[in-house]
C-alpha cells in the first residue's frame, strides 16, 4: 500500500457515478475538502480534511467492498499528498462546467441540519445583492438556485464558497453555474424568496420538513464567509464530528463535569499523566489526587459532554500501569482551586483549544497504536523508537510526512503498553520539539 495520504485515489468510476455518490461514501469519515473527477480515465481523486479521515476510510473499505450504482469501485492512497487548486478545480472538468452565470445551482452534501432560505441568504449575501432564492429536493439531494444581480457577484461567490461548509463539519456547498436566465418566484416563504418583491404571498403550508430539528438560529452560531468556523451547540457539533449521531451509549444530556478516577497505581500516576489521558476527550480544568485516598483522583473537565465521552471510552476497560481504571461521575460539581489541585484551565496543552471537531472525531478507547505529531523534521524512526520503547514491545513503526510535517505511527503489542507510552510521553520534548500523542484507530501499519 502507498504511503498514507489525505488524497484517496478511486478507480473504476463509471460515467454514471456522480461526485455526490463518492461524497456519500467518504463523508462519514470526515470532511472532503477537494475532489477531481478524471472522467477520461474512469478515476477520481478526493482529498480529505486530514490524514486520519483518509486512513479511517481506507481501513473500513479494506473489509467492505464499496459499490456505487451497482459498480464496484476501488480505493487506495494517492501518490499526491495534496491536491492543488489547479488539479482540483473543485471537482469540475472544463468540458462539464457551464459558462459563468448570475444564477448558481447549489447542492448541499452531508446535510445534518435543515437549510432554509434565510440560512442561504446569510451565506451568499456577503458577495453581492441576492435577488432570488428557490430551494427544492432532487435525487442529488437538497438543492437551491440563487440569483445575483450581476454575473460578477455570482463568480465571486462561486470562487469563495464552493466546497466550504455552512456548519462546522457538515452541510457542504457544491456549486455550479445554472443555465437559467431568470428565476420565477411565486411565494416568499422558507422555500423560496424574491428579495426584489417583498409583497408576494407566503402560501402557508405545514412545515413538516422542519419537524424534529432544533432551531438553527438558537442552537448554532452561523459561520459568516471569511470568518473562522463558528461553534455549533455542543451536542450538535459533537454529533457532526461523529458523522451525524453521538457514539452509542452517549446521551449528550450529562451536565456533571467532574469525574472520580480510582484504582490508580500510586507509585506511577501523577496529575500530568492523568491530564495526558483525559485530555483526549476534552479540555481539563483541574485535577486533584486525594490525599486520604491516594489511589483516587478528581478530574474536572470543561463540560458535561466531554466528561461523558471520557467515561464512555475509559470505562470499557482502560488499564494504566497494571491497574484497571475505574471512572465514574463525582458527587462534587467541581474542584475547588487549592495548592494541591493542579490547574490546567489555561494550559496550551489542552487539545480542544483548536481543531475541535477533528479532536472529537478521533475520540476512541485506548488502542494498541499511537499517533505522534509535531515531530522534528529530521527525526528518524530509530530516535522515535528509543523514545517510546521503554513502555512496551513495539510491533511496528512508520514515519511519514503530511503537508511537510513529520508524523509517526507506533504499534505496541497491547493497549496497556500504548496507553503507558501516551500518558508518559505526550507533551514530552524530543530533539527540542514538544510532541503530541493520541491513539490511532488503525488496526495495522
Amino acid at each position: 500500500m502507498a504511503e498514507p495520504s489525505k488524497v484517496i485515489h478511486i478507480r473504476n468510476v463509471g460515467h454514471e457515478i456522480a461526485e455526490s455518490d463518492l461524497l456519500q461514501l467518504l463523508q462519514p469519515f470526515g470532511l472532503v475538502s477537494k475532489i477531481v473527477m478524471l472522467r477520461a480515465k474512469n478515476q477520481a481523486l478526493l482529498q480529505m480534511e486530514d490524514i486520519h479521515a483518509s486512513v479511517s476510510a481506507l481501513q473500513y473499505y479494506s473489509s467492505v467492498q464499496p459499490s456505487v450504482r451497482g459498480r464496484n469501485i476501488y480505493m487506495q492512497f494517492s501518490s499526491h499528498q495534496e491536491l492543488t487548486t489547479d488539479q482540483s478545480s473543485h471537482g469540475r472538468n472544463s468540458d462539464q462546467e457551464s459558462e459563468p452565470n448570475r444564477i448558481l445551482l447549489v447542492t448541499i452534501h452531508h446535510m445534518i441540519y435543515p437549510i432554509t432560505v434565510e440560512v442561504l441568504h446569510q451565506v451568499f449575501k456577503a458577495y453581492g445583492f441576492v435577488e432570488k432564492i428557490v430551494t427544492f429536493q432532487k435525487s442529488a439531494g437538497f438543492q437551491a438556485l440563487i440569483q445575483y444581480n450581476s454575473r460578477q457577484e455570482a463568480v465571486e461567490a462561486f470562487g469563495s464558497l464552493h466546497g466550504r461548509n455552512i456548519y462546522d463539519g457538515c452541510c457542504q456547498l457544491d456549486i455550479q453555474y445554472s443555465n437559467l436566465s431568470e428565476l420565477q418566484v411565486h411565494y416568499n416563504n422558507d422555500r423560496s424568496r424574491d428579495f426584489t418583491n417583498p409583497s408576494l404571498p407566503t402560501e402557508q403550508r405545514p412545515r413538516t420538513s422542519q419537524q424534529g430539528y432544533p432551531d438553527p438560529a438558537g442552537l448554532y452560531a452561523f459561520q459568516q464567509p471569511g470568518a473562522s468556523y463558528a461553534q455549533m451547540g455542543r451536542v450538535a457539533m459533537i454529533a457532526a464530528a461523529f458523522g451525524g449521531t453521538l457514539p452509542h451509549g452517549v446521551t449528550g444530556t450529562n451536565e456533571r463535569c467532574t469525574l472520580i478516577v480510582s484504582n490508580l497505581n500510586t507509585d506511577k500516576v501523577d496529575e500530568d499523566r492523568l491530564f495526558n489521558l483525559f485530555s483526549l476527550y476534552g479540555n481539563i480544568v483541574r485535577i486533584k489526587i486525594l490525599r486520604n485516598k491516594p489511589d483516587h483522583a478528581l478530574v474536572e473537565m470543561a463540560d458535561g459532554l466531554q466528561a461523558e465521552l471520557a467515561v464512555h471510552y475509559l470505562k470499557q476497560g482502560a488499564i494504566l500501569f497494571g491497574k484497571k481504571l475505574e471512572v465514574n461521575y463525582s458527587k462534587y460539581p467541581n474542584i475547588t482551586p487549592a495548592p494541591d489541585a493542579h490547574d490546567y484551565l489555561n494550559s496550551s496543552l489542552n487539545r480542544f483549544n483548536s481543531n475541535v471537531v477533528k479532536n472529537y472525531r478521533h475520540c476512541c478507547a485506548p488502542t494498541k497504536m499511537i499517533h505522534i505529531s509535531a515531530l522534528p523534521q529530521e527525526i528518524s524512526e530509530e530516535t522515535i523508537l528509543n523514545h517510546v520503547s521503554e513502555h512496551g514491545s513495539v510491533v511496528n513503526t512508520k514515519l511519514f510526512e503530511v503537508n511537510g510535517k513529520r508524523q509517526a505511527l507506533v504499534m505496541f503489542e497491547t493497549e496497556e503498553e500504548a496507553t503507558e507510552a501516551l500518558v508518559c510521553k505526550h507533551a514530552s520534548s524530543l530533539e527540542g520539539n514538544t510532541i503530541r500523542i493520541s491513539f490511532s484507530q488503525m488496526q495495522s501499519i
